[in-house]
């Protein structure tokens, strides 16, 4: 059974992420789903609290067999060169438990442009840093927030397990229970 860890929107913040590889570890989770904007902080935000990208590249490729990461609008295409694991795509279908994921950053694929999806399938995205998890006619809608440079609510990421899903803060207390 997998138990994944749902991130986005890490935008060089090494100290944000160090504190949720850290809980990756501690909830015993093998796979770390990354919903995109990865390095950089990009030219709207600004820069967040221990930015490093190159701490952050060091960090992430040791757990590069456990990543399933897509793009983001920050992510450049050098940004490969330095990552050990696939980045690049603009959207990625993953299956399990007899659901489907269509995982994607969020600039490319929203409400202006919805992806086409199936009863039951799951829509997950970051890029707004702001949490959601609503059920909107057949599908689901979910963004973890950011880690880094959250919009609305606390720095945040998802867990899933077996049909559930936990939304947890940095100081890994849980804030909303899912059940799909």
């Amino acid at each position: 059974m997998k138990k994944i860890m749902i991130i986005s929107d890490i935008h060089g913040s090494y100290d944000d992420l160090k504190q949720v590889i850290s809980l990756y570890n501690k909830h015993h989770c093998n796979q770390l789903i990354i919903l995109g904007d990865i390095l950089y902080h990009g030219p709207r935000n600004d820069l967040p609290e221990g930015y490093n990208p190159k701490k952050c590249i060091t960090l992430l490729n040791q757990y590069k067999d456990e990543i399933i990461a897509v793009r983001g609008n920050c992510d450049a295409e050098v940004d490969q060169m330095v990552l050990e694991f696939p980045m690049r795509s603009d959207y990625l279908l993953y299956n399990i438990d007899d659901l489907t994921f269509f995982i994607t950053h969020g600039h490319l694929y929203n409400k202006d442009n919805f992806p086409p999806l199936h009863k039951g399938d799951v829509y997950l995205y970051g890029h707004f840093h702001v949490p959601v998890f609503e059920k909107e006619g057949d599908y689901y809608k979910v963004n973890p927030s950011s880690i880094a440079l959250p919009k609305e609510g606390e720095k945040g990421f998802l867990i899933y397990e077996n049909h559930h899903f936990v939304r947890y803060n940095l100081d890994d207390i849980p804030l909303n229970n899912y059940r799909i």
